[in-house]
């Protein structure tokens, strides 16, 4: 028997729907930037019309992580920084 998850499926659908409007919402970034936490990203989120999960947050930062550029591998590896930062929020992972 085969189980359907539809409310994690629509918080990925809205996940994908925020980034997508993010590269054309200047200020929809800046806000994201000047969040102080997750919690207050998912309320950014939400009051631009995007029902997110914590759960779905994290796994696109970690997916973020494991896509660095060789640049970036090169960094962490010469220790001059850390993981990196999320690509929509300036967090350091």
């Amino acid at each position: 028997m085969e189980y359907h998850l539809p409310l994690l499926e629509m918080s990925e659908e809205q996940l994908a729907a925020l980034i997508a409007k993010l590269k054309d919402d200047e200020g929809l970034q800046e806000k994201l930037k000047g969040a102080s936490d997750l919690d207050a990203v998912l309320v950014i989120a939400k009051d631009a019309g995007f029902d997110i999960s914590k759960a779905d947050w994290l796994r696109y930062q970690a997916k973020q992580t494991i896509e660095l550029s060789d640049e970036e591998l090169e960094g962490v590896a010469g220790g001059i920084g850390s993981l990196g930062l999320c690509k929509i929020c300036r967090w350091s992972i």
